[in-house]
């Protein structure tokens, strides 16, 4: 598959690769506690050594995500009064930073908006790639190719019992980066390497060069830097996302959320 002219994504990807670093993406629950929370620590991120992030586009029955994650959601679900208002906060966030960006939502939301136009929409605004949990590879028709026409990258997700067609064709299609998840089950279940994960690593290295980032369940320095050691990075999303909602207000959130991510850019560089 032709991904198109490379994008922030891949200008990053490559870059780190070049380096011999390892990407830590950080996952946001976008308005979580409130809009201007998120436009101000974007680009605090990329200055505590963040590579992308993902911010999720909150939705009424995240089936992929932990209960931390879905909190975060139905607290920041009526901070959007739909995608157009998401995609305003990204054109904003776009205008302060040029950190990659990509969300992360379910596929209802893009049907009714229109794939065509959402991705349209979402490049317009400032966004890399798009996540979606629950379409399937089987299932995707030709939203890798809606993505990539409009400059974003169809980022696909790779699961411990994907079996060896459905990962090639993944390697095929996917683009920015394949999110290897590292367990069966929901967001926030910490089980350190997860299954299998250097075998399926080895799979992806014969059919692609797609960067492979994993996430699910990382949550310390120490695991990072182990997956960091398989793969091209980590995605940390709900021990993020909890470091927020613990917090008693957003000036401490914002302090425990940048402390926290240090660690980890400094475990994944071995400090």
């Amino acid at each position: 598959m032709n991904h198109g002219t490379p994008n922030r994504l891949d200008r990053a990807f490559t870059a780190l690769r070049a380096k011999g670093r390892k990407a830590l993406v950080i996952y946001l629950m976008a308005g979580d506690p409130d809009v201007s929370f998120t436009e101000r620590i974007v680009p605090k991120l990329a200055q505590a050594g963040v590579d992308a992030v993902e911010l999720g586009l909150p939705f009424s029955d995240p089936i992929a995500d932990g209960p931390i994650i879905q909190a975060a959601g139905t607290r920041a679900l009526h901070r959007f009064r739909g995608i157009a208002d998401f995609l305003s906060m990204v054109a904003r966030i776009r205008k302060t930073t040029e950190l990659p960006l990509a969300t992360m939502t379910y596929y209802n939301p893009i049907f009714r908006h229109g794939e065509a136009a959402f991705a349209r929409d979402a490049a317009a605004a400032g966004l890399d790639g798009v996540i979606i949990p629950d379409l399937p590879v089987d299932e995707m028709a030709d939203w890798p190719e809606v993505c990539v026409s409009a400059g974003l990258s169809p980022i696909l997700l790779e699961a411990p019992n994907t079996d060896d067609a459905h990962a090639q064709a993944i390697a095929k299609r996917a683009g920015g980066f394949i999110y290897m998840v590292s367990l069966k089950g929901v967001t926030g279940t910490d089980v350190g390497l997860g299954e299998n994960l250097g075998t399926r690593v080895q799979r992806f290295r014969k059919h692609t060069q797609t960067p492979l980032i994993v996430g699910f369940g990382i949550s310390t320095p120490e695991q990072a830097a182990q997956v960091g050691a398989l793969s091209d990075g980590v995605v940390v999303g709900s021990a993020a996302v909890a470091r927020i909602a613990q917090a008693p207000s957003a000036l401490t959130a914002e302090k425990d959320l940048l402390d926290y991510v240090r660690s980890l850019r400094a475990g994944l560089d071995g400090a």
